[in-house]
Protein backbone atom coordinates (compact mmCIF):
# COMPACT_ATOMS: atom_id res chain seq x y z
CA UNK A 1 0.00 0.00 0.00
CA UNK A 2 1.48 3.09 -0.90
CA UNK A 3 0.49 6.44 0.71
CA UNK A 4 -0.13 8.21 -2.35
CA UNK A 5 -0.94 5.57 -4.32
CA UNK A 6 -4.24 5.91 -6.38
CA UNK A 7 -7.75 5.74 -4.85
CA UNK A 8 -10.03 3.97 -6.86
CA UNK A 9 -13.44 4.32 -6.32
CA UNK A 10 -15.76 1.45 -7.93
CA UNK A 11 -19.21 3.16 -8.56
CA UNK A 12 -21.95 3.31 -11.30
CA UNK A 13 -23.79 5.87 -10.14
CA UNK A 14 -22.78 9.15 -11.72
CA UNK A 15 -24.41 11.69 -9.03
CA UNK A 16 -22.36 9.93 -6.48
CA UNK A 17 -19.02 9.92 -8.79
CA UNK A 18 -19.37 13.25 -8.55
CA UNK A 19 -20.41 13.68 -5.30
CA UNK A 20 -17.05 12.17 -4.05
CA UNK A 21 -14.83 13.95 -6.35
CA UNK A 22 -16.13 17.38 -5.25
CA UNK A 23 -15.13 15.56 -1.65
CA UNK A 24 -11.93 14.36 -2.81
CA UNK A 25 -11.07 18.01 -4.47
CA UNK A 26 -12.15 19.64 -1.56
CA UNK A 27 -9.99 17.63 0.86
CA UNK A 28 -7.04 18.12 -1.55
CA UNK A 29 -4.64 14.33 -0.78
CA UNK A 30 -2.38 14.18 -3.19
CA UNK A 31 -3.14 10.87 -4.57
CA UNK A 32 -4.66 10.15 -7.99
CA UNK A 33 -8.64 9.40 -8.02
CA UNK A 34 -9.81 6.44 -10.72
CA UNK A 35 -13.47 6.06 -10.90
CA UNK A 36 -14.15 2.57 -12.05
CA UNK A 37 -18.35 2.94 -13.04
CA UNK A 38 -18.31 -0.90 -14.79
CA UNK A 39 -17.78 -3.51 -11.89
CA UNK A 40 -16.15 -5.90 -14.49
CA UNK A 41 -13.29 -3.55 -15.53
CA UNK A 42 -11.91 -3.62 -11.30
CA UNK A 43 -10.04 -6.57 -11.97
CA UNK A 44 -8.61 -5.79 -15.09
CA UNK A 45 -7.32 -2.57 -14.06
CA UNK A 46 -6.28 -3.87 -10.61
CA UNK A 47 -4.15 -6.54 -12.33
CA UNK A 48 -1.87 -3.82 -13.96
CA UNK A 49 1.56 -4.39 -12.42
CA UNK A 50 1.74 -0.49 -12.47
CA UNK A 51 -1.52 0.12 -10.62
CA UNK A 52 -0.29 0.50 -7.28
CA UNK A 53 -3.85 1.59 -5.04
CA UNK A 54 -3.69 3.72 -1.37
CA UNK A 55 -7.82 2.20 -1.18
CA UNK A 56 -10.52 1.41 -2.63
CA UNK A 57 -14.37 2.58 -2.59
CA UNK A 58 -16.66 0.14 -3.47
CA UNK A 59 -20.36 0.74 -3.82
CA UNK A 60 -22.71 -3.08 -3.34
CA UNK A 61 -25.89 -2.27 -5.79
CA UNK A 62 -24.37 -2.45 -8.85
CA UNK A 63 -24.73 -3.82 -12.20
CA UNK A 64 -23.40 -6.79 -14.01
CA UNK A 65 -21.92 -7.68 -10.64
CA UNK A 66 -22.74 -6.61 -6.84
CA UNK A 67 -19.55 -5.31 -4.74
CA UNK A 68 -20.29 -8.79 -2.89
CA UNK A 69 -18.99 -10.72 -6.06
CA UNK A 70 -16.65 -8.42 -6.56
CA UNK A 71 -14.74 -7.69 -3.88
CA UNK A 72 -14.91 -12.37 -3.94
CA UNK A 73 -13.19 -11.95 -7.27
CA UNK A 74 -10.70 -9.34 -5.60
CA UNK A 75 -10.02 -12.26 -3.13
CA UNK A 76 -9.44 -14.94 -5.54
CA UNK A 77 -6.60 -12.86 -7.40
CA UNK A 78 -2.86 -13.30 -5.52
CA UNK A 79 -2.00 -10.35 -7.53
CA UNK A 80 -4.22 -8.25 -6.47
CA UNK A 81 -4.83 -9.25 -2.22
CA UNK A 82 -0.86 -9.69 -1.91
CA UNK A 83 -0.73 -5.58 -2.14
CA UNK A 84 -2.33 -5.45 0.61
CA UNK A 85 -5.23 -2.31 -0.53
CA UNK A 86 -7.65 -1.57 2.44
CA UNK A 87 -11.29 -2.47 0.88
CA UNK A 88 -14.50 -0.10 2.15
CA UNK A 89 -17.66 -0.36 1.23
CA UNK A 90 -19.86 2.92 0.55
CA UNK A 91 -23.53 1.93 0.45
CA UNK A 92 -26.71 3.39 0.87
CA UNK A 93 -28.15 0.51 2.90
CA UNK A 94 -27.53 0.34 6.33
CA UNK A 95 -29.22 -3.39 6.52
CA UNK A 96 -27.51 -5.56 9.02
CA UNK A 97 -27.15 -8.41 6.73
CA UNK A 98 -25.19 -6.65 4.22
CA UNK A 99 -23.32 -5.03 6.86
CA UNK A 100 -22.48 -8.78 8.08
CA UNK A 101 -21.88 -10.11 4.90
CA UNK A 102 -19.40 -7.60 4.12
CA UNK A 103 -17.20 -8.47 6.63
CA UNK A 104 -17.48 -12.07 5.65
CA UNK A 105 -15.59 -10.71 3.47
CA UNK A 106 -12.92 -9.37 5.16
CA UNK A 107 -13.82 -5.76 4.31
CA UNK A 108 -11.68 -3.06 5.96
CA UNK A 109 -14.81 -0.95 6.48
CA UNK A 110 -18.65 -0.36 5.73
CA UNK A 111 -19.92 3.16 5.02
CA UNK A 112 -23.30 4.28 4.47
CA UNK A 113 -23.13 7.31 1.39
CA UNK A 114 -24.23 10.82 3.52
CA UNK A 115 -26.06 13.38 1.08
CA UNK A 116 -24.47 16.00 3.72
CA UNK A 117 -21.52 17.74 2.12
CA UNK A 118 -19.90 18.33 5.26
CA UNK A 119 -20.98 15.52 6.78
CA UNK A 120 -20.01 12.76 3.75
CA UNK A 121 -16.31 14.89 3.26
CA UNK A 122 -15.55 14.83 7.17
CA UNK A 123 -16.39 10.55 6.98
CA UNK A 124 -14.10 10.20 3.50
CA UNK A 125 -11.27 12.80 5.51
CA UNK A 126 -11.75 10.32 8.77
CA UNK A 127 -11.11 7.13 6.11
CA UNK A 128 -8.52 8.32 4.47
CA UNK A 129 -6.52 10.11 7.85
CA UNK A 130 -6.99 6.27 9.11
CA UNK A 131 -5.14 4.78 6.35
CA UNK A 132 -2.58 7.38 5.95
CA UNK A 133 -1.35 6.33 9.37
CA UNK A 134 -1.66 2.55 9.74
CA UNK A 135 0.97 0.27 8.85
CA UNK A 136 0.03 -2.80 6.57
CA UNK A 137 2.61 -5.81 5.84
CA UNK A 138 3.90 -3.79 2.89
CA UNK A 139 4.13 -0.25 4.39
CA UNK A 140 6.17 -1.26 7.62
CA UNK A 141 9.13 -2.62 5.64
Amino acid sequence: MRRNGEIIIIEDDEDDRNFLKDIFDSLGYPNKIVFIEDPTLAIPYLLKPQTNPFLILSDINMPKIDGFELRSQILAHDGISQKCVPYIFLSTSKNPENVTKAYNYNVQGYFTKEENFPTYKLMIQNIMEYWRTSLTPLSAH
